[in-house]
């Protein structure tokens, strides 16, 4: 007969099911709405800062091999760097608030939370995004980096200029998708974390699919180095990337994610005892 340690073992062992996992995103998510906004936009600023990591991963792969028809798939290799540092640091990152925040709302809906989902969503992609533009503007106007390096920023980012604002936005729909199932998968992950994030992340940054804060990194690095204009940016390459992985992520993630256990027995959600 097993003893009691063993069965613990095994019990830990076990993966989640749906349900555990729906509740444990869930859980995550009602804890960042109720973070204040001091903490939301600080948290959510380093994270703008730290995705920048990605992008200069990209040009140091990117300086360092040479032109062939592979070349993408190398430089690619360094697009998880930034995502690895964000959510193994558990900063506030927009693109994983599109199901974390969602799942609260979706599985008790009310005026209240929706309101709250949308701050959250609002502050986050803000302080992003002045990460991101911060970060860049430093790296390639400040001598921190070499020349060659910045020069390989410019031209990383350089393949974004291939999509106009409607094949961005579709772009992005995939991409919200597979980031929103980095946090679906992570509880269940435990020491695999690591592999789950970078696997996905490659392929996004493989693929060529829009991220809206990685791609406004790309965007705002462009713009300072003179490349395009700041309609551009904001218009056409970051303003659709952030409406296509809402809809990938919140949109089709999120309520999947929660359909698959919807009518099921719960446990417990938490009630919403605000009004409106």
């Amino acid at each position: 007969m097993m003893d009691q340690t063993g069965g613990d073992d095994i019990e830990e062992l076990k993966a989640a099911d749906a349900r555990q996992v729906h509740r444990a995103v869930r859980e995550e998510g009602e804890a960042e709405l109720d973070r204040p906004t001091a903490s939301l936009l600080w948290s959510a600023l380093a994270a703008g800062l730290a995705i920048t990591a990605s992008l200069l991963a990209e040009a140091v792969i990117h300086d360092m091999t040479a032109a062939t028809p592979w070349q993408p798939l190398l430089v690619s290799l360094g697009y998880p760097v930034g995502f690895l540092i964000v959510i193994l640091g558990r900063m506030q990152f927009f693109t994983e608030s599109t199901i974390t925040a969602m799942l609260p709302l979706v599985t008790r809906p009310s005026w209240r939370k929706a309101r709250r989902t949308l701050r959250l969503w609002g502050l986050v992609l803000v302080a992003n995004l002045t990460g991101t533009a911060i970060a860049t503007l430093a790296l390639t106007g400040l001598p921190l980096v070499d020349p060659a390096l910045r020069d390989g920023m410019v031209a990383v980012s350089a393949a974004i200029l291939e999509h106009d604002a409607l094949s961005t936005f579709r772009t992005a729909i995939p991409a919200g998708f597979l980031i929103a199932g980095i946090a679906w998968l992570l509880p269940n992950a435990r020491e695999q974390s690591f592999w789950v994030i970078a696997t996905l992340t490659y392929i996004v940054g493989a693929a060529g699919l829009s991220h809206s804060v990685v791609g406004s990194a790309e965007a705002f690095t462009l713009l300072w180095a003179g490349q395009i204009d700041a309609a551009r940016a904001l218009g056409s390459l970051i303003a659709p990337a952030v409406a296509g992985n809402l809809i990938g992520g919140a949109g089709l993630f999120a309520l999947l994610a929660h359909g698959q256990v919807h009518g099921e027995p719960t446990d417990n959600p938490p009630t919403d005892n605000g009004r409106g």
